[in-house]
């Protein structure tokens, strides 16, 4: 391969390595049933994406806190927050998301 190709990543090669984690979508489901299942992702791959939109965003945070917090205290942590407003076409509402990318260390 050729070396410039190792020395750039560009943006697109970042959303390629992102969209090969394990992604969570957060619902509004009990929080520490979806923190364990979260747990169980980062058991399989050290990395993990917990996306969430509207009234679900308090509770991705809810668990990424847990998980960094509580539950892998010092062997975790939060590695990127993505924040972004979609406007879905005829609604007229504008509805946030979130994607909370954690790291097993």
């Amino acid at each position: 391969m050729d070396e410039s190709k190792h020395s750039n990543l560009s943006s697109d090669d970042s959303d390629v390595q992102k969209e090969q984690l394990p992604i969570f979508n957060v619902r509004n489901e009990p929080v520490m049933i979806e923190a364990i299942n979260v747990i169980t992702l980062l058991g399989k791959s050290n990395k993990a994406i917990l996306r969430a939109k509207g009234n679900s965003i308090p509770n991705a945070v809810a668990i990424a806190n847990i998980i960094t917090e509580k539950m892998l205290k010092g062997n975790s942590k939060v590695q990127n927050i993505i924040l972004d407003t979609d406007m879905p076409a005829g609604i007229g509402k504008m509805l946030s998301t979130i994607e909370i990318i954690l790291l097993k260390i």
